[in-house]
């Protein structure tokens, strides 16, 4: 299927509600994760532009709706999206292209060597791995575009974790626990 990517192994994860899906804003619960693919990974973000246009090319009767015709494909929603204009505050997103990937159903997530990975806490925002996406055409509520479906997850190695959330150990590693009975 040419709408479907498989990312490099130096795409890093963030925002990663792989485990318990999440609603937003009154949709219903998805699983997702944003992708950072540094802008270095040429192939990685070549296939991901090629399967935008074949999935605005599969999506053209979706796109039209009740119009005339579809409009162009650079008027539309894009998921790939350059982290430098749209995240310039935040140091993970420098020199990367950044893709929102959700799905209602969860997905298959496996280390290096393919094992299924059931200990939640080795996927967090801020490891490495790659991930298995699909592109396709959506016309809902009067938004149009192209969206980034996600499939499976496989990580290849740890990372620096994103987020600047304190460890348990380390915010419980003091010994002030008057409180704790109040």
């Amino acid at each position: 299927m040419a709408t479907k990517v498989i990312t490099g192994v130096n795409t890093r994860w963030s925002y990663a509600n792989v485990w318990e899906p999440k609603a937003m804003e009154g949709s219903k619960p998805k699983f997702s994760v944003s992708l950072i693919i540094p802008k270095s990974d040429t192939v990685t973000v070549g296939k991901i532009k090629a399967a935008i246009e074949e999935a605005f090319r599969d999506g053209q009767s979706k796109l039209k709706g009740n119009g005339k015709s579809a409009p162009a494909l650079s008027t539309l929603r894009n998921p790939l999206r350059d982290g430098d204009l749209e995240r310039p505050e935040d140091p993970a997103y420098a020199n990367a292209y950044f893709v929102n990937a959700n799905s209602t159903s969860a997905p298959g997530i496996v280390d290096a060597a393919k094992n299924q990975i059931i200990d939640k806490s080795e996927v967090y925002s801020g490891c490495y791995g790659r991930a298995s996406i699909s592109f396709y055409a959506f016309n809902a509520n009067g938004n149009k575009g192209i969206a980034c479906g996600l499939n499976n997850l496989q990580k290849i190695r740890d990372g620096e974790p994103l987020g600047g959330k304190a460890s348990a150990e380390s915010d419980f590693a003091t010994e002030d626990d008057e409180d704790f009975l109040g």
